[in-house]
């Protein structure tokens, strides 16, 4: 199976690692590629430069086995849309293998305000981290359409992810890092230390490069 984890990383931190680690061994990933976005769409453009963002991600990830960087998304024009990269995906590994969206739970709540994001479930599985003591029944709350993709393909054995190419859910708790690429950038402006919050080459990298100031 592959792991799909998408983001800005603008800068790359334990609150992105962490989780995606836990979710790499609960899954059994053959592979997790994390994609850095290149325009993002629902939000203003990064900080550092496109250059700076990969280089970050590849100190960050560098030693970890089964981590990739994946750079289609900076090398294409126009918005990353997760839907093309999926579909761009989807091409390139054939038709049965498992491909596992990787979300927060707040990505997925946000999931119906994405472009084409009915035609994500068909391309990926659905894989969304959450906090200890967070329940499935939980999305009932929020009802409309999330709630009933989630009750309609929800999977309790992450398992069975790896019997079909794409179209279930499942839900994992993983340890909650309360760390925000705002936050650092933020700590980083007042000239506070952001160490223990990314990985101390991140922290390094960021001072000789003067980013975030």
């Amino acid at each position: 199976m592959i792991g799909i984890f998408g983001g800005t990383f603008d800068p790359i931190h334990f609150g992105h690692l962490r989780p995606a680690l836990e979710l790499f061994e609960i899954l059994q990933l053959d592979e997790l590629r994390l994609i850095p976005a290149g325009v993002p769409p629902h939000r203003r453009a990064p900080c550092a430069s496109t250059g700076q963002r990969l280089l970050m991600l590849r100190k960050a990830i560098a030693g970890q086995p089964g981590f990739v960087l994946d750079e289609r998304e900076t090398e294409r024009s126009g918005p990353s849309y997760m839907v093309d990269t999926l579909s761009e995906l989807r091409a390139e590994l054939g038709d049965r293998r498992s491909i596992c969206l990787l979300l927060g739970m707040d990505a997925f709540l946000g999931l119906n305000s994405w472009h084409r994001w009915r035609e994500i479930p068909r391309l990926a599985h659905l894989v969304v981290s959450h906090r200890p003591g967070w329940l499935p029944e939980h999305l009932d709350d929020h009802g409309g359409p999330l709630a009933e993709l989630a009750d309609s393909s929800l999977v309790a054995d992450p398992l069975e992810l790896g019997r079909k190419p794409a179209g279930l859910f499942f839900m994992h708790p993983v340890t909650q890092l309360d760390i925000s690429s705002t936050r650092i950038r933020a700590l980083i402006r007042e000239g506070r230390n952001p160490r223990y919050l990314l990985p101390d080459e991140i922290w390094m990298y960021i001072q000789e490069q003067q980013l975030y100031r």
